[in-house]
């Protein structure tokens, strides 16, 4: 719901800028105000000073899902190929807007430009919606941003609490704890995760670090787990010690490599401006990618290969299941509400299900990656391509098109997928349910969909043990 939100308003956005908005309202209108910009305040860096252009040095620079395990690989496939959409056409249409808009009056900094601090501060998107669209665009701005971030911060606080809960204090400090105690220890992760991601947020604020910043330095805290963790997957030899260790080696030597370029390039000047510039922050995404190269078979050979053969991954169950579903027919019958004679267990995945999934998942990998990351960008950076108002009136019209796409995907499809569930939900809100449970063939047909998550199917089972249906 919270992405269908934010859909829907960069749709007014973008419909706003290229075909029903007064400022500008078509592809053709905003082209030859880009032209006229370029001569005047030429980018530097980019093929002839154009805005038109991929060829530029600044431009050309990553929540859990609980899933039924067949049915995650369309979800993450839907899912990639929807999201793509809302940076593409947002960053076309807004950042492409305010450039024309800045000499409107409706522009909120007009007639002075915009300080060259509000740019990564993230101030482009509001100051391009209230020139479009003013007062409703600053409204829009604002349900967005919150939706966003609210969207965000609720995934982390249920990774966080899930991993806390289950793979640390479950796992290992008290194996035999309650239903009970699970949701004391989940819900006090959640306040505490709260009010430190809060602090550490407005500390980075304070320290003056903007968002741009930050998500240039991202690549070089987290990149040096992207390979340990691939091959956790894909290589059977890979040991427990180059899993956990490669991640953090990494981490040290990016932060070097980091530090070490911005101080040689800067004459030993350390601080927020310099350490955010291009070449000490592509040194450490650089090295926190590929380090682990080397890391890994080291440390893997030096401390002796392994050979995992998944059959542990088989063994997984879900805790909260299990002391929820153990009740007996006597229980129920000596008036215990919470433990009737009924185990709910999902079915063990085919084999060959799972295996065409994972070529699929290989194949859709590697023919995503070079489309998005070879095919598309490399011609037009490597030629200097400036678009022509052709050119441009299309590469408009294919990101509205897919935005629409991406609104289906994930405003109209999860409700099909749901239909039954909700279905199920509607008649017992009306008092025409039945206590009969869910059985197990309708669990299996449900969630065969990429949007249902197993945490529905354990829902289910704790709402019938509390006679709810």
């Amino acid at each position: 719901m919270y992405t269908v939100v934010i859909l829907v308003i960069i749709l007014i956005f973008a419909l706003s800028a290229y075909a029903t908005g007064i400022e500008l309202g078509s592809p053709s209108a905003v082209y030859h105000r880009l032209v006229e910009a370029a001569p005047t305040h030429p980018v530097e860096g980019n093929a002839e000073g154009s805005y038109l252009t991929m060829r530029s040095k600044e431009g050309y620079y990553n929540k859990a899902i609980a899933a039924h395990p067949v049915a995650a690989l369309p979800g993450y496939i839907i899912g990639g190929l929807s999201w793509f959409a809302i940076p593409w056409l947002c960053a076309t249409t807004m950042g492409f807007s305010a450039l024309p808009l800045k000499s409107s009056p409706s522009f909120p900094t007009y007639p002075n430009q915009m300080d060259a601090a509000d740019v990564p501060a993230g101030l482009v998107l509001p100051y391009a919606a209230v020139g479009l669209l003013g007062k409703s665009g600053a409204v829009c701005t604002l349900i967005m941003i919150f939706m966003a971030v609210t969207s965000a911060a609720s995934a982390q606080l249920i990774a966080v609490s899930s991993i806390f809960t289950y793979d640390i204090y479950n796992t290992n400090i008290n194996p035999p704890a309650s239903d009970n105690r699970l949701i004391a220890m989940s819900h006090s992760s959640v306040i505490a995760y709260g009010i430190i991601m809060a602090g550490f947020s407005v500390g980075l604020h304070d320290a003056g670090i903007t968002m741009g910043w930050l998500y240039l330095w991202m690549g070089g805290i987290i990149s040096a787990a992207v390979l340990p963790a691939a091959l956790t997957l894909l290589w059977s030899r890979q040991n427990w010690i180059a899993a956990a260790f490669s991640p953090i080696l990494g981490l040290c030597c990016a932060l070097i490599a980091w530090t070490v370029t911005c101080s040689k390039e800067f004459d030993g000047v350390l601080n927020v401006e310099t350490l955010g510039s291009n070449n000490p922050m592509l040194a450490g995404n650089v090295v926190a990618l590929l380090s682990p190269v080397i890391f890994i078979p080291t440390l893997t050979f030096c401390f002796g290969a392994d050979r995992y053969n998944w059959a542990s991954m088989t063994a997984i169950k879900q805790s909260d299941d299990g002391a929820a579903s153990s009740g007996t027919a006597e229980d129920t019958e000596n008036g215990d509400q919470t433990a009737p004679n009924f185990t709910l267990t999902v079915p063990e995945e085919d084999r060959a299900k799972l295996n065409k999934a994972s070529k699929i998942a290989k194949v859709m990998t590697a023919s995503m990656t070079v489309a998005f990351l070879v095919l598309w960008p490399m011609p037009m950076y490597g030629s200097s391509y400036v678009f022509s108002e052709a050119f441009f009136t299309g590469w408009v019209t294919v990101g509205i098109i897919w935005l629409f796409a991406s609104a289906c995907a994930v405003g109209l499809f999860p409700l099909w997928e749901g239909r039954r569930s909700m279905l199920r939900v509607a008649r017992g809100m009306l008092g025409k349910g039945s206590n009969v449970p869910v059985i197990e063939e309708q669990v299996e047909k449900e969630i065969e969909g990429p949007i249902i998550s197993l945490a529905n199917v354990s829902l289910q089972s704790k709402l019938y043990n509390r006679h709810m249906y």
